[in-house]
């Protein structure tokens, strides 16, 4: 009995890999490749000035944007493929915690009933204060380093 949840564990833990390698790797290898062209730095210097609200770089828009349309794991693989502090990386996680992957879950919302724009819109606001908040005590704590 032990012996087979043991096995049946770690096929799961293997099968959960690999779902979770085929969102990771290919946005890691697109984010990485991005970084090597003219494009990245168009976007990093489009979204600059409001990425700054958050005390985040302009390439910090294309994490946001991969989480807040797929997912996480989007989003964690191209956090994974752009130099970010440790306080970067925690304002980018407590914004997605509030917007990710929006489209999907809107869809669920709009089938439970609920007003799906009202609830979009209170995401993304709750989204971007606490990313304003965490920026700024991450900014904060970097300046008294």
């Amino acid at each position: 009995m032990i012996t087979g949840s043991i096995r049946r564990g770690i096929k799961q833990g293997i099968d959960t890999t690999l779902l979770l390698a085929k969102v990771v790797i290919p946005v890691y290898m697109f984010v990485t490749v991005l970084r090597y062209t003219p494009v990245m730095d168009m976007i990093a210097t489009m979204f600059k000035p409001f990425m700054a609200l958050f005390n985040l770089p302009g390439e910090a828009a294309v994490v946001l944007v991969l989480g807040n349309c797929l997912n996480f794991f989007a989003a964690l693989g191209a956090m994974s493929a752009i130099n970010l502090t440790a306080a970067q990386i925690t304002t980018i996680a407590l914004m997605l915690s509030f917007s990710h992957a929006l489209f999907m879950e809107t869809a669920v919302v709009k089938m439970l009933g609920v007003n799906e724009i009202g609830m979009t819109a209170t995401r993304l606001a709750m989204s971007f204060i606490v990313g304003i908040i965490a920026g700024n005590i991450g900014g904060l704590l970097q300046w008294l380093k």
